[in-house]
């Protein structure tokens, strides 16, 4: 890291000054200096950006002092590939890519964010992480996205977990706040064994199994495992399978250069050999979803289901924006199939990791800025009609 000198400073002021709109990839400093964030994810936005007519620089929540004319921000050196601090523009668009909940969780930080949401020279579009429980409640309220929705429940006590059991054999325990599979469980019930309850914990590529022989046994170990962090239970889903591999979809979508939301890609995810989860971290690979869908199924009804995630998928990311109250420019979300053809939403997230297909990936970079440039002209015209 590398500060500019005074007069290669000046002249970038200069020259970025004229250069609108201005773009802020906002996230956290390090205690020591420095930031935190995907460099790799940063530096492409900056070069999809630039491509695109927008000056595009990392700023963190500390140096976001709203009433400044220009703020410290972290440019690209594309030669070196290092990273540059300099006096930059005032943005028009804040773009929200904190890494972790916790640094987003910080006051401070918070009442940034706040302040940006109500900030009359600045629009700033997915403003926090989403709770998984909160996500299921927003698409309840829905007559439309209820039905996508498997059975899903607070894990509280035991005796609630026993009851939504009775109901279904199979469930999974998700922390409220995960992210990437980490800390997911499985849970069956094998009524006619001497030790029923069967969980199944994600390590980092496999998994472990613990037998209990009681409820109040397998809750003791649930509570162990959780470290007390809020848990969902949820429905087990028998999801449909590529070669006795379970696999579920990716699907990302992002609001398009007139604010309409569209779906950007549909990947594929087959889960590992010994994995709870198809993520690819964790043992899972990326396929084509047509291929799986055709093998699952039959070329019509893969047609058919890929034309409902289509729809689905851009009327989940609509209720979902109208129920948090809160403006969001894009999403992913984890889909599965189940044996009957049945579709089913499993999870959104609104900081979207790196889709690993190439052509979903560059539109995914080009979308974003599309977008901003929406935001942009709405608010000009807004200012210029009042």
């Amino acid at each position: 890291m590398s500060m500019i000198t005074q007069e290669e400073r000046e002249t970038q002021i200069a020259t970025l000054s004229k250069a609108l709109p201005v773009f802020a990839i906002l996230t956290v400093d390090e205690p020591g200096g420095d930031f935190r964030g995907n460099r790799a994810n940063f530096a492409d936005l900056i070069r999809t950006g630039q491509s695109m007519g927008f000056t595009v620089y990392v700023l963190t929540a500390k140096e976001l002092l709203l009433r400044r004319k220009k703020l410290k921000g972290y440019v690209y050196n594309k030669e070196s590939g290092g990273w540059q601090l300099a006096l930059l523009p005032f943005p028009n668009i804040i773009y929200n890519r904190i890494p972790q909940r916790e640094d987003e969780m910080q006051p401070a930080v918070r009442r940034k964010i706040a302040a940006c949401r109500n900030h009359p020279r600045l629009a700033l579009f997915n403003p926090t992480f989403f709770n998984k429980w909160q996500l299921f409640e927003w698409l309840r309220k829905s007559s439309r996205t209820k039905p996508f929705i498997p059975t899903t429940r607070r894990l509280v006590t035991a005796s609630g977990l026993g009851r939504l059991l009775s109901k279904h054999a199979y469930l999974y325990l998700k922390p409220e706040s995960g992210k990437a599979g980490k800390g997911i469980m499985t849970l069956r019930v094998h009524q006619d064994k001497p030790l029923p309850y069967r969980l199944k914990i994600q390590e980092d590529k496999k998994s472990s199994t613990y037998n209990c022989s009681s409820m109040q046994k397998l809750w003791t170990r649930i509570q162990k495992q959780s470290g007390g962090a809020a848990y969902i239970a949820q429905q087990g889903i028998p999801l449909a399978s590529f070669k006795d591999r379970r696999f579920d979809l990716r699907a990302l979508v992002q609001k398009n250069r007139s604010g309409v939301w569209e779906l950007t890609g549909l990947g594929a995810r087959i889960a590992g050999a010994s994995s709870i989860t198809t993520h690819v971290p964790r043992g899972g690979r990326i396929e084509d979803p047509e291929k799986l869908l055709t093998y699952s199924f039959d070329a019509e009804q893969a047609h058919m289901l890929l034309q409902k995630v289509r729809r689905t998928t851009v009327l989940i990311a609509r209720q979902i924006e109208r129920a948090s109250r809160q403006r969001l420019g894009e999403m992913s979300m984890d889909l599965g199939v189940d044996g009957d053809g049945h579709l089913w939403f499993f999870e959104a997230n609104s900081k979207p990791m790196k889709f690993d297909e190439a052509h979903i990936r560059q539109k995914s970079l080009e979308r974003i800025f599309q977008y901003s440039a929406y935001l942009i002209r709405k608010k000009t015209n807004k200012a210029g009609g009042a």
